[in-house]
């Protein structure tokens, strides 16, 4: 490929990713109204696909600071939506879990963000859908590599 080539795909690259970012976290965000912010939904997600899991790793997941993960934690337990249960023979493990109230808000906004991820994902045929998440998983994996990389993994 041309240096020309390169350049004009990162630019279409840069611009459609950040249109789609915008937009899909603008619909999402109004999904989920007062309920929850997008990144107290992942956390509930995160949660529920690990059973339980800690703050550490949570903070590893989402590639944020523990400080981060910890003020969302906190405003969650707050509401009642997750639990904090410390490890026995480690005092100093606190395991994350939800809580029935949790699993339920959580099951109610996946609900909602399903229904709107199909009203445009059914707007493709199915080779062109598959073929898109498979290149959007393959792009996962280079930025994952990437991160460990980068952090020495």
């Amino acid at each position: 490929m041309t240096n020309y080539t390169i350049q004009d795909l990162i630019d279409r690259y840069v611009s459609v990713s950040f249109r789609v970012d915008k937009k899909a976290g603008a619909l999402i965000k109004a999904q989920l109204g007062d309920d929850l912010t997008t990144d107290q939904l992942y956390i509930l997600g995160y949660i529920h696909q690990a059973g339980e899991c800690t703050s550490s790793e949570l903070a590893d997941s989402f590639y944020v600071n523990k400080s981060a993960i910890t003020a969302i934690i906190n405003r969650l337990a707050d509401r009642g939506l997750i639990q904090r249960t410390r490890d026995e023979n480690d005092r100093r493990v606190i395991y994350l879990t939800l809580t029935n109230e949790g699993k339920e808000l959580r099951q109610k906004t996946e609900e909602k963000v399903h229904y709107l991820v199909e009203s445009f994902i059914t707007q493709f045929e199915e080779t062109e859908i598959k073929s898109f998440i498979e290149t959007y998983e393959k792009l996962a994996d280079i930025l994952d590599n990437m991160k460990k990389e980068d952090v020495g993994e």
